[in-house]
């Protein structure tokens, strides 16, 4: 009776050592396929157009967005600098519809002359307490 359980037992225990390292070739194959398909994302992201920088394009530049015209280019060349792109309706410079054509091809880059160009807004350093002295 031992000696049948035994085989049984044995017999259970090497079918499942199989079994595991049959999935992990399994697995290892279909690692393989994914990457593939990975790779073809990735080319699409390089083939999307570069943003239009809403600070630094030319009127001809912003001219290429749908939605905007002579009129509406030279309205966002004129109230330069932004902080954000959302700073197009928030200041009123196009209308909402205009804004939701547009919004995936522009961004609004930072640099140190826009933030100084910044009006009504201090730079953000706190001018130095002057030390009195007796």
């Amino acid at each position: 009776m031992n000696a049948k359980r035994f085989l049984t037992v044995s017999l259970i225990v090497f079918l499942i050592s199989f079994a595991g390292s049959s999935f992990a070739q399994t697995k290892g194959n279909a690692s393989k396929a994914p990457k593939a398909q990975t790779t073809a994302p990735a080319a699409s992201k390089s083939a999307k157009p570069a943003l239009i920088d809403l600070n630094s394009a030319s009127k001809q530049e912003l001219m290429t967005l749908t939605g905007v015209g002579d009129a509406y280019a030279q309205k966002i060349i004129d109230n330069r600098p932004y902080r954000a792109k959302t700073d197009l309706t928030r200041k009123n410079i196009v209308p909402q519809a205009t804004y939701d054509k547009i919004a995936g091809q522009v961004i609004a880059k930072q640099t140190a002359n826009t933030e100084n160009k910044a009006p009504g807004k201090a730079s953000g350093k706190k001018a130095p307490a002057s030390k009195k002295t007796s």
